[in-house]
């Protein structure tokens, strides 16, 4: 009898060792299946990627995700939802996501922005946007005869600013009496830009501009040189944006040469 209890007792423990070795490896057991910690780091990772970084106190929050995500699982496939034709194709579109995913992640991982590249980049920037920038006023109006209307308005001593602010369509200027405030020629379109640069300062176009947009009155109320920064001025914020944009193009032309490469039939 004593033999029988100790051998009882000795079961017990070992099951109790193996149960806490078991919890030790995975992150709960439920129904009798293991959920291994992995899953936790894995759903840990996935919202840092995202921009969601899981602080301290919210890990236990996502332990009871990731274990209630387990029991409706289990549900699921008790139901044999797991072997429907609707859940095989969502379930490829997935694989395919994340597949996609992880490639353009390896590319980016194994072909990073240059600092040589980045101030090649940043010198076609300042090739295209210095020069002249302008101090620029306008009044967009739908119609030609409405434009020369303002025109003969202006000519005869009505102000500018006054009818910016009650004739004008754009609702990104009309309040500040048509101001666009500083820019350079590319920041327009073109037929804007090409009757702007004819201007001098105080110059108002003689005739209304059409564009894209409708009929504008452009008037250069200040010319002035372009003052953009040198590479080494610009802030590390600065840096930062320009490296992300020029870390997009790249994978762009990535995602357009395998389009190129493919055989499609």
């Amino acid at each position: 009898m004593k033999k029988q209890v100790l051998r009882t007792v000795a079961v017990a423990t070992m099951l109790g060792a193996l149960s806490l070795g078991a919890l030790a490896q995975n992150l709960a057991i439920v129904n009798g299946k293991p959920v291994p910690k992995s899953r936790l780091t894995a759903l840990e990772q996935q919202l840092a990627r995202s921009g969601r970084p899981v602080p301290p106190e919210m890990k236990d929050q996502l332990k009871d995700e990731v274990i209630t995500r387990e029991i409706f699982m289990q549900e699921a496939t008790k139901r044999g939802l797991d072997a429907t034709q609707d859940y095989k194709e969502q379930l490829e579109l997935a694989r395919q996501s994340i597949l996609i995913r992880e490639l353009f992640a390896d590319y980016q991982k194994k072909n990073p922005v240059t600092d040589a590249e980045l101030k090649e980049e940043y010198a076609k920037y300042v090739a295209a946007n210095g020069g002249k920038e302008y101090r620029v006023r306008h009044i967009l109006v739908e119609s030609e005869e409405e434009a020369k209307k303002l025109i003969e308005q202006i000519k005869n001593g009505a102000k500018f600013e006054e009818l910016a602010k009650k004739a004008s369509k754009d609702p990104g200027s009309a309040a500040n009496g048509g101001d666009l405030d500083w820019a350079n020629a590319n920041s327009f379109v073109p037929e804007f830009s090409s009757a702007m640069v004819k201007l001098s300062k105080g110059q108002m176009t003689e005739t209304p501009v059409k564009s894209q947009f409708g009929w504008h009155i452009i008037r250069v109320d200040d010319v002035r040189d372009a003052k953009l920064p040198t590479f080494e001025e610009l802030t590390e914020q600065q840096k930062q944006q320009l490296r992300a944009q020029l870390a997009q193009q790249k994978l762009a032309k990535f995602q357009d040469e395998l389009r190129a490469k493919a055989k499609v039939q």
